[in-house]
């Protein structure tokens, strides 16, 4: 029953995206104002954790778990993820110091390499061939779904807890979800999972698969385009994230409630936007959509020059959730059809690594800037500019699609 278990893949990188990068990636942000209250740390501080761990992690670990999901698959390494990033949301709730902070958000970043985005790109590619788009698409609302959970529970949590406290509980929560599924996950369609055990006794191991060459990719100037166009665009998204609750609440005086309700409206939004933008992908050119979300994203941030108007900030939710919805969810889709199938974990390992670069220093430069000038126009500025250069480079890709492997779906 290849469809169930396909479906049952997809379900798993629902969950662990849900978790990983719902609860931990966007739901870290929702804490950092009390952070700044509790210890007198700056912006560029508080933001600093994710950029130093993850400028550490990135080519530390981003390369090696491209090579070990295209060598042994993703399961193992998700679990190892999943593991680490629960344990790093444990860890923050019980920091006293400015270096635990940055121990433990190592951590979560190590999580989020080893669980997050890329192996769950590479598993849904290997099993999922004409219906990726929606595959994906479906997966990835997990990230929206937990993102808009956790702003919606967090006010709760931390009127009951503490933020300390409602830490913890996110923590264990996203071991206990993310956990025991990934157990179960199976490699690709042509390896066995340990639910099929007892139909594999006595037969000799499957052998790591053999790697197909990458030297002609870095000859090609569309990865570079690719590269540079993801780059442009999630620094900016990132930078805008990381800095969102930070503005709305300790410059423009919104309450924690109203913070979280423009927050958490546009990981709502970016729900309708990974439907929308997996849809798309399945049925014009994925060039095309990629331009499209990096429009949405450009056009969303001038519209937090006008924060003190409840109507531009609706908009701001809505375009920038909608653009958020297919950002990271385009990337793979886009490189598996420039580039195919066989070398993209080792190429994610490459370009997601590179991205996490640009979410890392984006953040920490527009909060270097904030505590300089006493004002978040020029980062934003920057931001818009950051985007429409992503862009541009995206336009330049050609619409091209390479052989790939026939997956079972």
């Amino acid at each position: 029953m290849p469809n169930a278990v396909a479906n049952r893949m997809a379900v798993t990188s629902f969950v662990v995206l849900f978790s990983i990068v719902g609860l931990a990636l966007y739901g870290l942000p929702f804490y950092y104002d009390f952070m700044v209250r509790e210890f007198g740390w700056s912006r560029a501080q508080v933001t600093s954790g994710n950029a130093i761990s993850k400028l550490l992690i990135g080519p530390l670990f981003g390369f090696a778990a491209g090579w070990i999901v295209d060598r042994f698959g993703p399961r193992r390494l998700m679990m190892a993820g999943i593991v680490m990033a629960g344990g790093a949301l444990i860890g923050l709730a019980h920091m006293h110091a400015l270096w635990m902070f940055y121990l433990f958000y190592i951590f979560n970043a190590v999580g989020y390499v080893c669980g997050g985005p890329l192996p769950n790109q590479v598993l849904l590619s290997r099993w999922f061939d004409k219906a990726r788009g929606k595959a994906m698409g479906f997966a990835y609302l997990g990230i929206g779904i937990g993102g808009y959970l956790v702003l919606k529970l967090s006010p709760r949590l931390v009127e009951g807890f503490g933020w300390r406290g409602a830490l913890q509980v996110l923590g264990i929560l996203i071991i206990l979800l993310a956990l025991p599924l990934a157990y179960f996950v199976k490699d690709d369609p042509t390896v066995a999972g340990p639910d099929q055990a007892p139909a594999t006794v006595g037969k000799p191991a499957a052998k790591p698969a053999v790697l197909a060459p990458m030297a002609g990719l870095f000859r090609n100037p569309a990865f570079y385009l690719l590269a540079l166009g993801s780059m442009c665009s999630i620094g900016a998204v990132g930078g805008t994230n990381q800095h969102l609750k930070l503005f709305l609440s300790l410059d423009m005086k919104y309450t924690q409630d109203a913070a979280a309700t423009v927050a958490s409206t546009v990981l709502a939004c970016s729900i309708a936007g990974r439907l929308i933008m997996g849809w798309l992908a399945d049925r014009v050119a994925r060039k095309h959509v990629m331009i499209l979300i990096y429009l949405l994203i450009a056009a969303s941030i001038p519209l937090l020059f006008m924060a003190d108007s409840p109507a531009a900030m609706y908009a701001f939710a809505i375009l920038f959730g909608l653009g958020l919805g297919g950002e990271y969810m385009i990337i793979p889709l886009m490189a598996a059809e420039l580039f195919g199938v066989r070398v993209l974990g080792r190429l994610l390992g490459v370009i997601l690594t590179a991205d996490g670069v640009a979410e890392a220093t984006s953040p920490m430069l527009i909060g270097y800037i904030r505590d300089r000038t006493g004002s978040y126009d020029l980062g934003f500025t920057m931001l818009i500019a950051i985007a429409l250069a992503g862009t541009i480079a995206i336009g330049m890709l050609p619409r091209r699609s390479l052989p790939q492997e026939q997956a079972p779906v």
